[in-house]
């Protein structure tokens, strides 16, 4: 069975204006049946503690549905913030999208043998 893959592409700043709006995208995808969340962050100039917060928020409720949550595309200052926080420890870091494509054609090549 193929699994559902929703991307999404926030921009600007995530912190408190953007929080319950970022964490209701997410909530709105699980509810549609997607397996696999890609957070793409090219876009994503800065991140404030809030929107460190909801990244935390949703990676829980994805975990707690069972499914995958990857982000990509982080830029130095999301990089040194994920470092300092330990979260490249906890979310899935992916350098870009491609990455993220390649990643799935291997758990796809696994799933067909």
């Amino acid at each position: 069975m193929k699994p559902g893959i929703e991307i999404i592409e926030p921009v600007g700043i995530l912190g408190e204006t953007q929080k319950e709006a970022f964490r209701q995208q997410i909530e709105d995808i699980l509810a549609a049946g997607a397996d696999i969340i890609l957070i793409d962050l090219k876009g994503i100039e800065f991140i404030d503690s809030s929107g460190l917060g909801v990244l935390v928020v949703v990676l829980k409720k994805v975990r707690d549905a069972k499914k995958e949550i990857y982000v990509c595309s982080i830029n130095d200052q999301v990089r040194m913030l994920f470092e300092l926080t330990s979260m490249d420890h906890v979310f899935d870091v992916l350098p870009d999208r491609s990455a993220f494509d390649r990643k799935m054609l291997e758990v796809a090549s696994k799933e067909c043998v």
